[in-house]
């Protein structure tokens, strides 16, 4: 299934990289899980730029969902071409966050005063 899952993100990645303009200055396929029956198939689409611009890229995709579903099965020979729905995924925006609050919390506490050095070398070589 890992296999399957990373062929349809690859292939899907190209489809859309090539055939498909969008608002956002970047959208990309981020993965690709696919039911055990080979039916159904949920995309995490990644996208850089507003909030309306990742909207728009959404509903682009699922109004092209046919076409992409025709190219895929073009490209993959499956038992079936899964029917694809797409989500934004905003882990990347999600992550950004928690760095620059991490950055914000770090910035706030006083500087770190210089500590001595802990020889942790063994160098008590005695077999009491």
């Amino acid at each position: 299934m890992l296999r399957v899952c990373e062929l349809l993100k690859r292939e899907l990645g190209t489809i859309i990289g090539r055939e498909m303009k969008f608002e956002a200055p970047l959208v990309s396929v981020r993965a690709v899980d696919v039911t055990p029956d080979l039916k159904q198939a949920h995309v995490a689409i990644s996208a850089i730029g507003t909030k309306w611009q990742k909207e728009q890229a959404i509903l682009k995709l699922t109004e092209k969902r046919q076409h992409l579903q025709h190219e895929l099965s073009r490209r993959v020979i499956l038992k079936y071409t899964p029917h694809l729905h797409f989500d934004l995924d905003e882990s990347i925006e999600r992550g950004t966050r928690v760095l620059s609050l991490l950055e914000e919390i770090e910035a706030t506490l006083p500087p770190d005063e210089p500590t001595e050095e802990i020889d942790s070398g063994g160098s008590d070589n005695s077999k009491g």
